[in-house]
């Protein structure tokens, strides 16, 4: 098969840090019920994702969200990309970010059967490679939960 041409992505990810916002963003989703981060800066040292929330979550509510990103990442799951025609992406990938000038052919990300969604950057292989995730602090404003993270090798506390 001929390698499909996609739109041109404009930064370098991280990909342990990238792969942990997927799984991080499904988690959001699973128990708040609220969309993808909106607004994302992912770097090697730290990151943060902003979340449309209509309250505060608890202290007990984050260390829920850290406990489950961990528990996912420990699965040891594998990290794979398909490439699907726009009209046949599955129901569960959100598609409300992507440019309008998107290519018709999509790369989809998969981390095990965790989660899925459209995205063109790097991830690493395994969420074995990804390391311990870590919320490090948070914000609210009414309507936005803003979320910092770090990964610490499996070793470190």
């Amino acid at each position: 098969m001929e390698q499909p041409q996609l739109n041109e992505h404009n930064k370098q990810e991280y990909p342990p840090m990238h792969t942990a916002e997927h799984i991080l963003n499904r988690t959001m989703v699973e128990m708040f019920g609220c969309p993808r981060s909106r607004n994302a800066h992912i770097e090697r040292k730290k990151s943060k994702c902003d979340y449309e929330l209509p309250e505060e979550p608890t202290a007990e509510q984050l260390a829920a969200v850290e406990a489950k990103v961990n528990e996912v990442i420990a699965r040891a799951l594998p990290v794979t990309v398909e490439f699907v025609a726009r009209a046949e992406v599955p129901a569960e990938v959100d598609v409300s970010k992507l440019p309008d000038d998107v290519s018709e052919t999509l790369r989809l990300v998969r981390v095990g059967d965790y989660d899925v969604c459209a995205c063109i950057g790097a991830h690493v292989a395994n969420t074995s490679e990804i390391g311990v995730f870590k919320i490090i602090s948070h914000d609210y404003e009414p309507g936005r939960l803003r979320l910092r993270f770090k990964l610490q090798a499996p070793d470190a506390k």
